[in-house]
């Protein structure tokens, strides 16, 4: 039967009416949200925060109103470094600067795809999906490299938040806005004019482009002095840097040392392959963005064996349910839809990637991890970039059945990696299509 009978409809109401859970089900959720009401404190035990490695690190930051997670994580990586180069415990680079130069690139990577699929019907798949995702705050691990190694970095003291930073919808909807009519434009003058005026048109949009994130972010510094006050209480001044300079001397081939790790258990991404995505990237000519598809057995091997040598990892998962964020925890175990409204969300981890219920959409940084006595994993503790007034001083945790359900990526040295993983990673990727979900970026 296609079609919704009235007589079905009473049959199915009399059938809820008679049962007395959905009547306590209805009386709850007619005075708090699901998420509450679907929240059971069977599980709740162990879920505290005492770790067995527990890497002390530096004040949880704040992305606010703005997509910027994952240059906010990386962010979190780099200090350290610098932190215990200079000597100090706490440091603060600008995320601002790096999401500058990013939706610079980005928007330049952009207008070079449309113009490589202008002999593309506009209704074509690729063309829609251009236009429809746009340029956004997220991204992935390689295209904040790619920023950083072309631009530098610099401390926050040298180029400060603005609102627009912090609050990103408005500026994001009008340079998309552009994008698509640039879109519309493009197809119009390469008719008429041919690719050279398409070229010129670009540039001039790239020119505006510029401007306008110079007025809502302000002018990038060519030059900064790095002060500080060490750990041992003495004052430090390094004059004359740029923000390349500063990269360089503190950060430099490093990080070339790191790699993406992803867990997708599905049947189009065998293990033990590379992987890259079409159209997916910020700058254009820098390296792809590319993953290491492992079992998510060996992916936790890699991320303690890195925990264990004191270093904190950049990682990539689905924060979109089973999550209390005002205590800070993400445990599966913890909500009980299924008993509350009869709706069983849970769907094998592959299953959800390809049918699109899950994918990496936040980024953070693992400093801590629990073990249980046979030494597997029971919780991990998570720096996230939400502000301090949420779980633990803005740390939160996640169970080992969360985690493993719906963790997608972690980015590692390379020196964890057997030889058989380095090469499958530095081999030639598979490349994926541009709507694929492990395309998604983190914000």
């Amino acid at each position: 039967m296609k079609e919704i009978t009235i007589e079905n409809l009473n049959k199915i109401e009399e059938e809820y009416i008679s049962d007395k859970s959905c009547a306590i089900a209805r009386h709850a959720l007619t005075n708090t949200g699901i998420d509450v009401a679907a929240q059971s404190k069977d599980t709740v035990g162990g879920m505290d925060f005492n770790f067995d490695i527990n890497i002390k690190t530096m004040a949880v930051n704040n992305q606010k109103a703005s997509g910027r997670c994952w240059i906010f994580a990386a962010c979190n990586v780099m200090r350290e470094m610098i932190g215990k180069k200079i000597g100090v415990g706490t440091f603060k680079l600008s995320q601002s600067y790096i999401a500058f130069y990013d939706k610079l690139e980005k928007l330049n990577y952009t207008l070079n795809a449309l113009i490589d699929t202008l002999d593309r019907d506009y209704d074509d798949r690729t063309v829609q999906f251009l236009v429809q995702s746009g340029v956004g705050d997220g991204g992935q691990w390689d295209m904040l490299v790619n920023v950083v190694k072309k631009y530098g970095i610099c401390p926050k003291n040298a180029f400060v938040e603005t609102f627009t930073s912090n609050n990103t919808r408005i500026l994001n909807s009008l340079l998309n806005a552009e994008l698509r009519r640039f879109a519309s434009e493009a197809r119009l003058v390469n008719a008429k004019n041919g690719m050279d005026a398409v070229e010129e048109l670009k540039d001039s949009y790239m020119k505006r482009f510029y401007k306008a994130l110079i007025s809502c972010y302000g002018v990038p510094p060519k030059t900064f002095d790095l002060k500080y006050t060490d750990d041992k209480g003495n004052f430090q001044i390094v004059r004359g840097f740029t923000p390349k300079s500063f990269f360089d001397k503190y950060i430099g081939k490093e990080i070339d040392n790191y790699v993406s790790c992803i867990n997708a258990p599905t049947k189009s991404k065998p293990f033990g392959k590379s992987y890259t995505v079409k159209y997916l990237g910020n700058v254009e000519g820098g390296k792809l963005v590319k993953h290491l598809n492992i079992p998510m057995e060996r992916l936790k091997e890699l991320v303690i064996s890195q925990l264990k040598d004191g270093e904190i990892v950049w990682f990539g998962s689905d924060v979109a349910s089973y999550g209390d964020r005002i205590r800070g925890v993400w445990n599966d175990q913890e909500f009980d839809f299924k008993s509350l409204l009869d709706l069983d969300i849970k769907m094998d981890k592959g299953e959800s990637l390809d049918f699109r219920s899950s994918a990496m959409n936040h980024a953070m940084c693992i400093t801590g991890v629990a073990f249980d006595e046979k030494g597997v994993p029971t919780k991990w503790k998570i720096e996230n970039s939400w502000g301090n007034d949420r779980g633990k001083q803005g740390y939160f945790m996640m169970s080992a059945s969360w985690f493993d359900q719906y963790t997608y990526q972690a980015v590692v040295n390379k020196k964890y990696l057997t030889k058989e993983e380095l090469a499958a990673y530095e081999s030639e990727p598979v490349v994926l299509q541009p709507w694929d979900p492990m395309g998604s970026l983190a914000d």
